[in-house]
């Protein structure tokens, strides 16, 4: 374990917060009082999205003239709020012939590809509105548009050499676009689509002659927020606003019925929300409808006009999440298993198959092998239209571009692998089983190219040390207040020597400690952590409050340990 502290900046906080606390926001970028401000005059306008005129002209005259408009979305959490999102709010703008589709994963892979336009076709569509995908779908445009239908793309992910024949593409990446805040996941995209499509409609009189009352965007926040978490976009201050604001939403009880049944199916606390929940608590939730069946029941739910119908769909998705976490348990193991047995881990990437393994659980173990070895990984599963097809799901370290190294993959060796895409963190790609080996050397060639030793060598940066005076409740409430945190704008993290006063295992893969340093004890929790040996410990440390209990209490929440010899 490598610790370092972050590198540290001039503040203009005030002295009224705790001395660690200005220092990690400053750390973070945030050395101003106006940094802090997450308030909605904050928002970026969407003018300088491009494509965004011509998408809402499009789409304004298709409510104006009762179009039937289909949206189609990802089967993921971004996806599926991003779909909820623009069906909810085209209804509420006067459309009446709104639905959407989502593909399974399993029957069309990802995107708007042509058999998924084929079954879109079936409902007759005027307008196609793509979410949280549509940059890389080539042939599915095509199809669409040849079919006489106008298709609206609007997405988040970096796009490729070639871009599709859409009516309009409303995209943050693209290569003119001068939109400050890139980082917009799905659902932002398509919350500020939906903003700019009610401004127009307001100043075309739409409103006042349909005798609508005009929507208020801030109604749709708690969606923004939990497909922004979900997809682990960076949290600039634009997206901090929007995971902010639909906090305040689901804290005050006005979040729509199927996310305050998710909240209630989770055991969370809605008054309490943070983001953490919801990207472990919530986020995993629905997601695990795409990853094991479809996520209709996940948009269905989000859908839902009152908790009587978003609860039973609400259960549905917790049992969903549970089988998840069992299958996910297994590949885990059975994947570790494969990297220590042929030596992967000395590779500078790891890239594992099993013919048994879950197509929709492979994202979460790459996740978990990348946390483990310190390297980029790729895990694929069987998957695909035909015999040998095999879909890969990678993600990275800091510091690796990934979807980049996959692109030179692909470069390198044209025809190599299938359609691939994503971000700097996370991508998927396509490859044919007979292909698997050659990849997996191409792919470390990559990635032996763009890192270094110290990127490959697990270094975690803290906020430094904290005495045994500040292990106290208080700030680990004063740290949630000054959130949202999350990836890009992590939650503060400590490290320091702390001796073992007691330890167990609790719920088979936890482990629960006590701790002392300089006197004071503290509870903590490690996850998915075996007993340490020793009587000292090194810590990597999160001051969390622990809820669970008769009467709040802190808690140190482990990120890595081990003994001190």
């Amino acid at each position: 374990m490598i610790v370092e502290s972050r590198l540290q900046r001039p503040s203009e906080l005030g002295a009224d917060l705790p001395a660690f606390l200005r220092d990690a926001l400053a750390s973070r970028g945030a050395t101003r009082q106006a940094d802090l401000d997450l308030s909605l005059n904050g928002l970026l306008a969407p003018e300088s999205l491009p494509g965004i005129s011509g998408a809402t002209r499009r789409l304004a005259r298709a409510v104006a003239s009762d179009e039937r408009i289909l949206v189609c979305g990802d089967f993921d959490a971004d996806g599926a709020t991003a779909s909820a999102l623009c069906v909810s709010a085209l209804r509420a703008f006067g459309a009446g012939q709104v639905d959407f589709l989502v593909p399974n994963r399993f029957d069309f892979g990802y995107g708007l590809t042509p058999e998924l336009v084929d079954v879109a076709l079936q409902r007759e569509p005027d307008v196609i509105v793509t979410v949280d995908n549509g940059v890389s779908s080539i042939a599915g445009v095509t199809r669409a548009r040849d079919q006489g239908v106008d298709v609206i793309v609007t997405d988040h992910h970096l796009p490729g050499s070639q871009l599709p024949p859409a009516y309009a593409m409303v995209n943050p990446n693209l290569p003119d676009s001068s939109f400050p805040s890139p980082n917009l996941a799905g659902v932002g995209v398509a919350f500020y689509v939906m903003a700019a499509l009610r401004s127009r409609l307001r100043d075309a009189g739409h409103f006042t002659s349909r005798g609508i009352a005009e929507p208020n965007l801030a109604d749709w926040l708690d969606l923004v927020a939990l497909g922004t978490v979900a997809d682990v976009v960076p949290f600039d201050r634009n997206n901090r606003i929007l995971v902010h604001q639909g906090l305040r939403r689901i804290r005050s009880g006005r979040a729509r019925p199927g996310i305050r049944a998710l909240v209630e199916v989770s055991g969370r606390a809605a008054s309490r929300m943070t983001a953490k929940d919801l990207g472990f608590a919530i986020g995993p939730r629905l997601n695990a409808a795409g990853r094991l069946q479809d996520m209709s029941i996940g948009i269905q739910c989000l859908l839902a006009e009152d908790e009587g119908r978003a609860r039973p769909q609400a259960e549905a998705l917790d049992e969903y999440n549970r089988a998840r976490r069992e299958i996910e348990v297994g590949m885990v193991d059975e994947a570790v298993g494969l990297v220590d047995a042929e030596k992967f881990a000395d590779d500078v990437a790891i890239c594992v198959y099993q013919e048994d393994w879950h197509q929709g659980i492979i994202g979460i173990v790459a996740g978990r092998l990348r946390e483990r070895y310190h390297r980029p990984a790729i895990v694929f599963a069987d998957g695909g239209t035909h015999p040998g097809d095999l879909k890969g799901s990678a993600r990275s370290i800091p510091g690796l571009h990934i979807r980049d190294a996959i692109a030179d993959c692909s470069a390198r060796y044209p025809g190599m692998i299938g359609p691939y895409g994503g971000h700097a963190m996370a991508a998927g790609l396509s490859l044919k089983r007979a292909q698997l080996e050659r990849f997996r050397n191409a792919f470390n060639e990559a990635v032996a190219s763009r890192v270094s030793e110290r990127d490959l060598a697990g270094v975690i940066l803290t906020d430094g040390e904290l005495a045994g005076a500040d292990l106290k409740i208080e700030n680990a409430r004063v740290i949630t207040a000054y959130g949202p945190w999350g990836q890009g704008f992590e939650e503060p993290l400590f490290h320091g020597e702390f001796d073992v006063v007691m330890q167990r295992v609790v719920g088979e893969r936890h482990l629960k400690l006590a701790l002392k340093r300089d006197g004071r004890v503290a509870d903590a929790i490690a996850f998915n952590q075996e007993p340490v040996a020793g009587n000292r410990v090194s810590v990597v440390y999160r001051l969390a409050v622990n809820d669970y209990g008769p009467a709040d209490t802190l808690q140190l929440e482990i990120e890595a340990l081990e003994p001190v010899t």
